[in-house]
């Protein structure tokens, strides 16, 4: 039986030792591990497979950590993670108290910068370089490994642009497997298309930004990988090696569904066959009544268009781009071109619905001013995932978007607590607003069956009665009033507390907080978004301005970056679980000696 290299390898320089020929059964073993491991704790799969030889390549012929190795986004880091002294620990990835599921500096010295958001890789080894080169360190070696629908971000062509124009000692490999999370889009994929069959004419365009290319080579080609690497350590100046590899390599149902198997969930790693979930009718996803709803209404409204910035999977916009393409957009990982590109449909009378994850207009921030707000233009940004996201962590959660948002003059903010609202709120800005609004909702599914009811108007700025009550009033947004239901209902004990569903965060229903401060002693306000400038702010706020004197409390998500585990264990180290909240009912009921 043949030894396990893996099992003998727990940093790079234990694989400096073997022999090249070893390298490929190395490789085997990478893979099975990841597959074996990811089968059961779930991941990212399909990226991390595809690079195998690339990650075995780099670690080889570099001398990590002292070479600084930068992996974009870190869906693909996985065999990194596992050769730099985490094998052991692997199986904790992405769960709480284990290790993150993306490159992260506080983690490991091999993680060298923080990942989680695409297209920083370039701009954060070229600043690694130029320092290493003021501080006089000329042999240290920087890699930024990016793929090819990353580097067609603006940001990375940034990189690019600055980088051809200095001697740093930068390489940038370019992974080239024609799709990110779903295929990669643009000109410029076409363009690798063609360089890949050989058929591209033009000069290169990586050439004409004064960088040393060389490629297209095959990534999974172990000793071509080597030797090109070990030529390039001696090249001098900004190089770029074109990679090409297969998305899921080495499993088979992960080579032909790379979309699926991005990051499939459980899985039999013998067969690679995903693991089916119960058989019972489960609610939809908030994505999904996005995605039907959308098309629904395009159906009946022309004008109406939709646009994502290389989510149409995640945000379900797929929908409409398989049933009326001509008015679908997915504009690649460019997420200020997606925003401007709304305002400017939105000023020739489109309908734009700008799907972007909540984390991810978080890069689109000056457009979301500049180019929207600042023109008062009706654009309607639907933010998915926000709230905690769960296990991808600090990089990913969406707690920021109430306090970035609520402060920009002529933006609307609204949150759903349900399917329902959601799919309402879509139908009437639809029907003609005159100003910006950002519909903001979380990752998973709804807690509604029957949702596909007629559609009705919702007021604008209007909030809800769940509950009365009297003595305290808990005012809560978006789906976080699941929570207070559910601590409410048939709960004799919390019987004289009351239950206030907002809805906007922006305009509050002034009308509303005016009748609640005087009825009750004490507000708390609940949210899925960061303490500090979000919803509850805003009711202090309001309070202030009103000169109320009643007590506010406010829970939501602290001034500390939440890390990575299941949304029900982070709720409850933010204290909005519904545990937290019960607790805190007592302890006003015992201070109010109701």
């Amino acid at each position: 039986m043949q030894k396990q290299l893996l099992d003998h390898i727990n940093l790079p320089k234990d694989l400096r030792q073997l022999s090249q020929d070893d390298l490929l059964q190395l490789a085997k073993e990478l893979r099975e591990f990841i597959i074996n491991i990811v089968a059961t704790k779930e991941g990212h799969l399909g990226a991390s497979l595809g690079v195998v030889e690339l990650t075995i390549a780099l670690h080889y012929v570099f001398n990590t950590p002292e070479d600084l190795l930068i992996w974009d986004v870190g869906h693909q880091a996985y065999g990194h993670k596992i050769l730099t002294g985490r094998k052991e620990i692997f199986d904790t990835n992405r769960q709480l108290g284990g290790i993150s599921g993306f490159p992260k500096r506080d983690e490991s010295v091999y993680d060298t910068f923080g990942v989680g958001h695409s297209s920083t890789s370039i701009s954060a080894a070229l600043g690694m370089a130029i320092a290493s080169k003021v501080l006089g360190d000329l042999e240290k070696q920087h890699i930024a490994v990016i793929g090819d629908a990353s580097i067609a971000s603006g940001m990375a062509f940034e990189g690019l642009n600055h980088a051809g124009v200095t001697d740093a000692n930068l390489l940038v490999i370019l992974n080239d497997n024609a799709i990110g999370i779903d295929p990669s889009v643009g000109a410029l994929k076409q363009y690798l298309t063609n360089v890949k069959k050989g058929t591209e004419k033009q000069d290169n365009i990586f050439e004409a930004l004064n960088f040393d290319y060389s490629g297209p080579i095959d990534g999974h080609d172990l000793p071509k990988l080597i030797s090109e690497l070990r030529r390039l350590k001696s090249v001098k100046g900004p190089k770029f090696l074109h990679v090409i590899t297969t998305k899921g390599k080495g499993l088979k149902q992960a080579e032909e569904n790379q979309v699926k198997y991005h990051a499939p969930g459980k899985f039999d790693a013998e067969t690679g066959e995903l693991i089916a979930k119960s058989g019972l009718s489960e609610p939809p996803k908030f994505q999904d009544v996005f995605g039907e709803t959308i098309v629904e209404l395009a159906k009946e409204n022309e004008k109406i268009v939709g646009i994502t910035p290389a989510m149409p999977t995640g945000s379900s916009l797929k929908y409409m781009m398989e049933a009326i393409p001509e008015r679908a957009f997915d504009v690649g990982i460019a997420e200020q071109h997606a925003v401007t590109l709304a305002a400017g449909m939105a000023t020739q009378g489109l309908i734009p619905f700008c799907n972007i994850y909540s984390t991810f207009l978080q890069r689109a921030y000056d457009q979301v001013i500049h180019d929207v707000a600042t023109q008062n233009l009706p654009v309607i940004f639907c933010l998915d995932r926000a709230g905690l996201v769960g296990e991808d962590g600090a990089t990913h959660h969406g707690v920021f978007d109430l306090a970035y948002l609520r402060c920009i003059p002529n933006l609307m903010i609204f949150a759903p607590r349900n399917a329902i609202e959601l799919r309402n709120i879509m139908y009437t800005v639809q029907q003609g607003i005159n100003f910006p609004i950002a519909i903001r909702y979380p990752r998973g599914r709804c807690k509604l069956l029957d949702w596909k009811l007629p559609f009705e108007t919702i007021k604008i700025g209007k909030g809800v009665c769940l509950k009365e009550g009297k003595n305290i009033a808990i005012l809560s947004v978006g789906t976080t009033s699941n929570t207070v239901i559910n601590v409410l209902q048939n709960n004799t004990e919390f019987e004289t507390v009351g239950h206030y569903d907002m809805r906007f965060v922006k305009p509050l229903d002034e009308d509303l907080l005016n009748t609640l401060f005087k009825k009750y002693k004490v507000i708390i306000s609940i949210e899925d978004g960061t303490i500090i400038g979000g919803f509850g702010s805003a009711i202090l706020e309001f309070a202030n301005a009103n000169n109320y004197k009643t007590k506010v409390e406010i829970l939501g998500i602290k001034d500390k970056f939440t890390e990575h585990g299941t949304v029900g264990e982070l709720k409850e180290i933010n204290q909005i679980d519904e545990t937290s909240l019960k607790k805190k009912l007592k302890e006003l009921f015992f201070s109010l000696k109701i």
